[in-house]
């Protein structure tokens, strides 16, 4: 009962405004495709430049006011969340707001495994909650007596040799639970870790850039390179159509794209470039283009690229910060929305970015954005990226807020924002429209 009752002053006094002052990151969890399978979603104190992070009632509590709030969905779309929870947080009956198809909840390892919490667990997978065991490093009391009632184990790298790697794998898979491999930051350690039958990946690897001898981009992206280089250059919508006339896998993805979005008359089929450019418009036009350069080569219908994804949100989050502190300037709301897209490529194409850069018209504030990270545009990419990684980012994502003049309330928003229009575009009823054309 104390510790319920103490929950329960956890809650109150993580009052919605409160919660607003955590910042919020969510780091995709991939499956063996590379494909993303869920977030983790994460969270750090707002209102201080320390890196530590929030404790862990306060951050449940905050999970559990967003849900109330607006809905899991906001934050992950149609993916799994996972989320952290300590023995305070396992015993509330506030846990119930969550539910339970949408959530993993993490046991963290410092939970004691003692007679009332396992109980505790035990009931809750059989209200169907789904359990993963945090950083899990070494066998101990603790993981044997969750281990009944755990359906994923997460293997923190680091703390394991090799050796330790392959005898914990052996033993969970034995005992037939998938293994999450944490902390996977090259892609040396994901082959690694893939070689041994790891199920799920979480890390940054596959956002790292590996550079490719002699890689060479494809006909069809220097394609849409040559026509974003015609926006560039003004060029009419004429000139633009009898581009697109030329090339028919781009004039093909371009009529998918406009027959799954709902810009034409109800029940009319646009079948012409000509019409499809009239009911985009210019600036969806461009905005499709940018897109389509970064989708991956490999991209099938039902499942979704994580860097695509990132990619995505980082576009959408810098335009609406653009929005934000320069209102009616819609020339950096665009500049800045191109940073973000494009601010991934070098991932997305194993080519260095300035290689990239050499063949696309951008312009000199967009070329210091990516490749020295300076600038107004720059600034608003590091705050992205710092969220992406929100516990390791230190004093910087507060210290940019203040450079930006933004609160943490305000970015909280415009992170909802972001990740529901990243998430609606993932889920399109035509994902292939977006990457077809290759």
């Amino acid at each position: 009962m104390a510790k319920l009752t103490g929950y329960v002053s956890a809650i109150n006094n993580a009052s919605i405004q409160s919660f607003r002052n955590f910042f919020l990151g969510r780091q995709p969890i991939l499956d063996r495709n590379k494909k993303l399978y869920a977030y983790e979603l994460l969270f750090r104190d707002a209102d201080t430049d320390m890196a530590n992070v929030v404790d862990n009632v306060s951050a449940t509590a905050s999970v559990i006011l967003h849900a109330s709030e607006l809905g899991l969905n906001n934050v992950i779309g149609n993916f799994p969340g996972f989320i952290n929870v300590d023995g305070t947080a396992l015993m509330s009956d506030f846990l119930h707001f969550l539910p339970p198809e949408k959530v993993v909840l993490e046991i963290l390892e410092t939970v004691e495994a003692s007679d009332e919490v396992v109980e505790r667990v035990a009931y809750l997978a059989g209200k169907g909650y789904r359990f993963a065991l945090d950083d899990v490093a070494s066998m101990n009391g603790n993981v044997n007596r969750f281990l009944p009632h755990a359906e994923i184990i997460k293997l923190d790298l680091p703390q394991l040799s090799g050796e330790e790697l392959r005898e914990r794998v052996r033993v969970f898979k034995a005992a037939g639970k998938k293994l999450l491999a944490e902390k996977v930051e090259t892609v040396e350690q994901f082959e690694r870790c893939m070689a041994l039958g790891t199920d799920y990946f979480q890390g940054h690897y596959f956002a790292r850039p590996t550079v490719l001898t002699g890689k060479k981009l494809s006909t069809s992206q220097l394609a849409v390179m040559e026509l974003m280089s015609r926006f560039a250059e003004h060029a009419d919508m004429t000139d633009i159509e009898g581009r697109l006339r030329q090339d028919a896998s781009l004039g093909e993805s371009l009529l998918r794209l406009v027959n799954v979005l709902p810009l034409g008359k109800e029940g009319h089929r646009i079948e012409s470039v000509k019409d499809a450019m009239s009911a985009v418009g210019r600036d969806q036009l461009r905005r499709w283009l940018q897109i389509l350069l970064c989708a991956e080569p490999s991209q099938v219908p039902g499942h979704t690229s994580p860097l695509l994804m990132m990619a995505t949100t980082r576009g959408r989050l810098l335009e609406l910060i653009a929005e934000r502190i320069r209102p009616q300037d819609d020339a950096a709301a665009c500049t800045a929305y191109t940073v973000g897209i494009m601010s991934l490529m070098d991932a997305l194409f194993g080519m260095p970015m300035e290689d990239i850069l050499d063949q696309l018209p951008v312009a000199c504030t967009v070329r210091d954005a990516l490749l020295e990270r300076s600038g107004l545009y720059g600034d608003m990419l590091k705050l992205a990226e710092c969220l992406e990684r929100v516990r390791d980012s230190g004093p910087v994502p507060a210290q940019l807020l203040r450079k930006l003049g933004l609160s943490a309330e305000e970015l909280y928003r415009l992170e909802l924002r972001a990740f529901e229009w990243s998430d609606e575009f993932a889920s399109s009823e035509d994902w292939s429209c977006y990457s077809g054309h290759r």
